[in-house]
């Protein structure tokens, strides 16, 4: 059993793979904040230009 756990201490196999998933999350992370920016702007922006045309008279012939 001694055995078994210095080998298991010794063993670096699965130290990339936490690296990556760490990594991994950060950018879904990211991805997440800036996907909530620019929804938002985007409404803002939305609602913005729907206030501006209403007040606008239609000019015609």
């Amino acid at each position: 059993m001694i055995k078994f756990i210095k080998n298991f201490r010794k063993n670096e196999d699965g130290a990339v793979t936490v690296d990556w998933v760490v990594l991994t999350a950060a950018v879904v992370a990211l991805a997440g904040a800036a996907y909530t920016s620019i929804q938002s702007g985007a409404s803002d922006l939305t609602s913005s230009t729907g206030s501006f045309i209403e007040g606008k008279a239609p000019s015609g012939s």
